[in-house]
Formats: structure tokens, C-alpha cells, sequence
């Protein structure tokens, strides 16, 4: 069988030992790829340590305002420019089991022979010290509140989503030619998500892969906007920045995504921030790092 052409998507700011552990676990895998790496104005040498240590990666650079969606649409751009047959999206902080990738491929292979070619494989991921899940495939609340994303745990099978986290997401080029690129109208959250769902509205399918293609760390709500410790002015500082619910990407996506009564969804991160999370151990999926989670109110 013919082996499949693969470009890895990365993006990256100033975490030059964190993308080079990264890429050390990925340059272990069984499979022959192409990695275009976005290092979006980074200060601290990541570029010229990736090209010291592996240097046939494609390194594209970026002005420091890229953020997630921004770097990894960049990297995707350049690399539809070629003729692969996949596109991985890899966060940074996502490191790689042996044979996760070969894993990943095999499972798109046998659902395309089962009449799903069209599908966007979903590698879930667990914390390094707890084992517990992380991230993957999502599927949306059936209770009121439509813009609720719930994690699908890793079964022994794959598991039908109705979109992805994007820290470790398989992408056949069929996918790629109907969805097209992560939307402009993003910066930094929620495109991975609104990514997953259009390619449903366009009749491709997301599946979450069975267990765990590898590990990367949840970012903790400590700090966050949800954090009742930080003045009520800080928790409005920071859902309405770029790492947080900006109006005009929220918007977008509410519109898109929700019912014909979006506007009564569209004020909820916002009077979340308000409210706050004094229970701090039971956290809110969202995020402030190279990629975004989800807000579950």
C-alpha cells in the first residue's frame, strides 16, 4: 500500500524546550512527515534550536499576534499548498506515544472502508502525573445551553463527535478541500471548535480515536477568568482578551452555532466572569495557552 503523505501543523511562542520535547517525540514516530512549525515572534531561540536540532522543519515566521488560530492557519495555508494526503494539527505540549500517528492513520483507513472517508480523526490525551483524559473529541450538551461542550472519553472503539480540541486532530485532504482552512474570524479560541462543526454541516464526520495518542497537561482555572481570588476588574480583563471570549470571534461563533435565540446565549462566559468559579477544582474547560478549550457553564 501506498504511504501516506502527512504535513504535521505546529504553532509556537517561547517555549523552546517545550516544542523541542515535542518534536523529539514526534521524530519517533513510524511514519514519514513534513512539519511546518509557525514560531509566532518568539524571543527566547526557539527558532534556531529547531533548526539546529531538526532541521528539515519548515519553520514559517510570525509578528507575535498569530495566536493559535493565526499560527496554525498559516501553517495550514502553507501546507495545503502541497500534495498530502493528511494534515495533522499538534499542539506544542502534546507529546506523542510511539505509533500514535500510524495509530491514527490506520483508524481513518478502516473508517473509510467502512463508508466514512470523510472523517477527521480525534487522538484523545491524558495528564502526564494524574492518567486522567484531557482533551479530544466533544460533543455538544443536549440541555438547554447549545454552546456546552462536553469531553467523550477514549472508548475501546471510535466514538462518533460533534467536534474536536485541536490539540492532536488527523485531517484527510478530502477534508481539507470541503472545509477549507480554520476561519479568519478566530484568534486564538474557539476555531478548532467551529472547525469540527462546520465540517459536520458539510457532511464529514469527527471521530475521537480509541484511549490516548498521548499526553498534554490541562491549564489550570487558577488565575483565569473564572477565579473569584482575582478583583471582579482582573475576570473582566480577561474574558474579554484574545485568550478569553473576544466579542467579535464569541459573536461569530454563537451566530453560527446556536439556535435562532443566540443573543440569550451570547451574555453567559461574560456573566460567568462575574459570577466567578469558587470551586476551584472543578474547572471550566477553557483556555490561556498555545490552544483553547471550551467554556462549560
Amino acid at each position: 500500500m501506498k504511504h501516506p503523505l502527512l504535513a504535521v501543523l505546529m504553532t509556537c511562542h517561547n517555549r523552546r524546550d517545550t516544542t523541542l520535547t515535542c518534536l523529539e517525540a514526534l521524530n519517533q514516530q513510524e511514519v514519514n512527515f513534513d512539519v511546518y512549525l509557525v514560531d509566532d515572534g518568539s524571543s527566547d531561540g526557539t527558532s534556531d534550536a529547531v533548526n539546529k536540532h531538526y532541521p528539515a522543519v519548515r519553520i514559517l515566521e510570525g509578528n507575535g499576534n498569530l495566536f493559535w488560530v493565526g499560527g496554525m492557519r498559516l501553517a495550514f495555508s502553507e501546507a495545503l499548498k502541497g500534495s498530502y494526503d493528511y494534515y495533522l494539527w499538534l499542539n506544542d505540549d502534546t507529546l506523542l506515544d510511539p505509533k500514535a500517528l500510524s495509530n491514527l492513520l490506520d483508524i481513518h483507513h478502516d473508517l473509510a472502508k467502512r463508508g466514512h472517508p470523510n472523517s477527521i480523526i480525534v487522538g484523545s490525551t491524558r495528564d502526564s502525573r494524574t492518567g486522567k483524559s484531557t482533551y479530544g473529541g466533544a460533543v455538544q450538551s443536549k440541555r438547554w445551553y447549545s454552546n456546552k461542550f462536553e469531553f467523550v472519553e477514549p472508548g475501546e472503539t471510535p466514538q462518533e463527535c460533534d467536534t474536536m480540541y485541536g490539540n492532536c486532530v488527523l485531517i484527510p485532504h478530502s477534508v481539507a478541500e470541503k472545509v477549507g482552512n480554520l476561519d479568519a474570524a478566530f484568534i486564538h479560541t474557539l476555531g478548532d471548535l467551529d472547525y469540527g462543526l462546520r465540517a459536520r454541516k458539510l457532511e464529514c464526520s469527527v471521530w475521537a480515536a480509541p484511549g490516548y495518542v498521548g499526553t498534554c497537561s490541562k491549564n489550570s482555572v487558577r488565575g483565569s477568568w473564572a477565579d473569584t481570588n482575582l478583583p471582579l476588574s482582573e475576570r473582566l480583563k480577561k474574558v474579554f482578551h484574545i485568550k478569553g471570549f473576544p466579542i467579535r470571534p464569541w459573536t461569530v461563533f454563537v451566530q453560527r452555532h446556536s439556535s435562532p435565540f443566540w443573543y440569550i446565549y451570547w451574555p453567559l462566559p461574560y456573566l460567568r466572569a462575574i459570577i466567578g468559579y469558587r470551586n476551584l477544582n472543578v474547572s471550566p474547560t477553557f483556555c490561556e495557552d498555545s490552544k483553547q478549550e471550551t467554556l462549560q457553564l
